[in-house]
């Protein structure tokens, strides 16, 4: 038995550090609910963790701009909606304008209430915004620039000549259209109304090509069709061009169709996750509105085909951004299940499991408690060996 060194209270101070440690570690887990509460309890599931909750925080922001997506889209359904309603006051208008029983009196108080309603078809237009944006305005829709000249390199800028749209299925690239031979008009008519548009000069819709690398583009069933001052080419797969023409013209037109433009809306936490939505443009133009005339039994049962033309276009347009709205709305509802399935495998990582925790407090406490009790003894041995000493 020896009193300088109390190799018994060195054995219980030792045992009662680790269980006071091991208590101390589970008394973190337990108030701050964390399995891994320092990197040193798991790196590689920390490491793991943190991935997975910068996705959870990434598709949580990706829903909001999902939403906001849907909102957009309910914006411009939601205008466009009014448009429609806009129209067919004026398709009955036409009908009644196009009735041989009117007078010339009535006509132009009909066409004063047209000349209202393009008004505000273009007054909708423009205004309507999504976060001080235009929507309407084509600022959203797939770009393409027009140039004129025979040799694409050394082509100039026309401000006349202009793309309108074109179809999703028309691919990116560069495009040549020969063949063009129009004449234009732009007049005011006795009414006041401004007017103007092209018209095919020796039958020059049947000698319009399209080339993209030096091949035709829509070999098999090109058609071309004027609207007032835009004219269409398009082909029985889908595919479909459109061009402002405000001048004569007699020559060949270079198109740099990018397929960019739409708005690109980020649906996911990472990189390329993103759709595009494209919303055209709006107008007169683009409805094929701008000639609207009522003011005589001719032009009132043309005004009758050209409504229901533009009605149609509305249609289609709304159409899309319905089908927009139904994939972004699939969209929503699958992020909101990935986030809540990362979430339950998040916790699964991080969080710790209450009721085996405290298990495992509570025999730590108990041996934290039997070895203060033990270094107790083992302090006492030295005083007991004194005893031999009386």
């Amino acid at each position: 038995m020896r009193v300088n060194y109390n190799v018994s209270a060195m054995i219980a101070n030792n045992a009662l550090q680790r269980n006071d440690n091991l208590l101390s570690e589970s008394i973190e887990r337990l108030s701050s609910g964390l399995k891994i509460a320092n990197a040193k309890d798991n790196p590689a599931g920390l490491a793991m963790s943190r991935r997975m909750n910068s996705q959870i925080e990434g598709l949580g922001v990706a829903g909001d701009t999902t939403n906001d997506a849907i909102s957009i889209v309910q914006v411009a359904d939601g205008t466009l909606s009014e448009i429609q309603e806009v129209l067919q006051r004026m398709s009955e208008l036409a009908i009644k304008s196009s009735n041989g029983t009117l007078t010339t009196d009535d006509r132009e108080a009909i066409q004063e209430e047209i000349a209202n309603l393009k008004d505000e078809i273009n007054r909708m237009a423009e205004t309507t915004q999504f976060n001080g944006q235009a929507i309407l305005d084509g600022s959203f829709d797939l770009k393409g620039y027009a140039t004129v000249g025979s040799n694409a390199d050394t082509a100039v800028t026309d401000s006349n000549i202009s793309v309108v749209s074109y179809s999703d299925v028309v691919e990116a690239g560069q495009y040549q259209i020969t063949g063009i031979d129009v004449s234009y008009l732009h007049l005011t008519g006795s009414t006041g109304v401004d007017k103007k548009g092209i018209f095919f000069e020796n039958n020059s819709d049947q000698n319009i090509k399209i080339t993209k690398d030096g091949e035709d583009y829509m070999p098999g069933g090109l058609t071309a069709t004027i609207n007032e001052d835009v004219l269409t080419l398009a082909d029985s797969t889908g595919k479909k061009i459109q061009i402002k023409i405000d001048e004569h013209f007699n020559g060949t037109i270079n198109l740099d169709l990018t397929a960019k433009g739409a708005m690109k809306m980020q649906i996911g936490a990472n990189e390329g996750q993103t759709i595009d939505i494209r919303i055209p443009k709006v107008d007169l133009t683009t409805l094929g509105l701008y000639n609207l005339d009522l003011a005589n039994e001719v032009g009132a049962k043309e005004g009758i085909q050209s409504i229901k033309d533009a009605l149609s276009t509305i249609s289609s347009i709304r159409s899309k951004l319905g089908s927009y709205q139904n994939r972004l709305e699939h969209t929503s509802s699958s992020l909101d299940i990935t986030v809540e399935n990362m979430t339950a495998a998040y916790s699964r990582i991080m969080d710790v499991d209450m009721a085996e925790e405290m298990t495992v407090y509570s025999t730590q406490q108990v041996l934290s408690q039997a070895g203060t009790s033990m270094m107790a003894q083992a302090n006492e041995r030295p005083s007991q060996i004194l005893q031999l000493l009386q």
